[in-house]
């Protein structure tokens, strides 16, 4: 047994046996690339599912706010029946026009929580529709009629028309500019200072109250008019940001 512990400790040890080699990665830019692909998905999944909705949910609350002429407490107005028709025609033309794809927002392959999800930012987004032409269309009277059916005819016409996402946000965006300047600016102009008396308006102001009376115009504070216009903005924002799917295809 000595014997054999003193050949061990005079075998010389190769250095080759020692050598341990560490293996070197070539995969680091493809791992940055990994996790720019992971944080820019996560980015994309936060503006779609709750930057959105929020924006979308932020327009439906702002579209039915006025402001009392009398006092300038706040009234909530709920859309007309036409309103949520006009909203469905939107959603359709956005569709329609490229803006949104049916099988990037629908499709067997995603989830059940996705699909959810999706319908949700679509219910908002439809919401959001209806009540900007809450906002828009005057709430009664012979102008409510005149411009819903300035509306009906603008959105009958696209839905045969041949255009762009882009020519269809140029075309809502010129069509909501002319309804907010008709309703907040020329309509309201010509409605009578609420908070009076019958006979102090005939006196002070006839031509306003026998417009107001016409019309049947409803006597709204002028502070309406800047809660509709940061609604009207803040919709054509949402309609930026919404993409035409959320599937990884897009």
């Amino acid at each position: 047994m000595a014997k054999l512990k003193e050949r061990e400790l005079e075998t010389p040890v190769s250095p080759v046996e020692d050598t341990v080699e560490v293996p070197v990665s070539n995969d680091l830019p493809a791992v940055r690339e990994d996790l720019a692909a992971i944080q820019l998905a996560r980015g994309r999944a936060l503006r779609t599912y709750f930057y959105l909705p929020l924006i979308f949910l932020t327009v439906a609350l702002l579209g039915g706010l006025r402001l009392s002429g009398t006092d300038g407490s706040l009234i909530f107005v709920r859309p007309a029946l036409i309103c949520l028709i006009f909203a469905a025609v939107l959603v359709l033309l956005f569709f329609r026009a490229g803006m949104l794809r049916l099988e990037g927002w629908f499709s067997e392959q995603m989830t059940g929580t996705q699909t959810v999800a999706n319908g949700l930012v679509l219910a908002s987004l439809f919401a959001a529709a209806t009540q900007i032409f809450n906002s828009l269309i005057p709430e009664q009277g012979l102008p409510f009629w005149i411009i819903s059916f300035c509306f009906l005819w603008v959105l009958w016409n696209n839905l045969f028309a041949e255009f762009d996402p882009k020519r269809l946000l140029k075309s809502l965006g010129a069509m909501f500019g002319l309804a907010f300047v008709t309703k907040y600016m020329v309509l309201a102009n010509l409605t009578a200072p609420g908070g009076r008396s019958w006979l102090r308006s005939i006196i002070e102001n006839p031509a306003q109250e026998a417009a107001t009376w016409l019309l049947d115009l409803p006597r709204f504070s002028a502070g309406t008019g800047y809660i509709q216009f940061f609604a009207v903005l803040i919709f054509l924002l949402g309609l930026f940001l919404t993409p035409s799917a959320t599937n990884r295809d897009r």
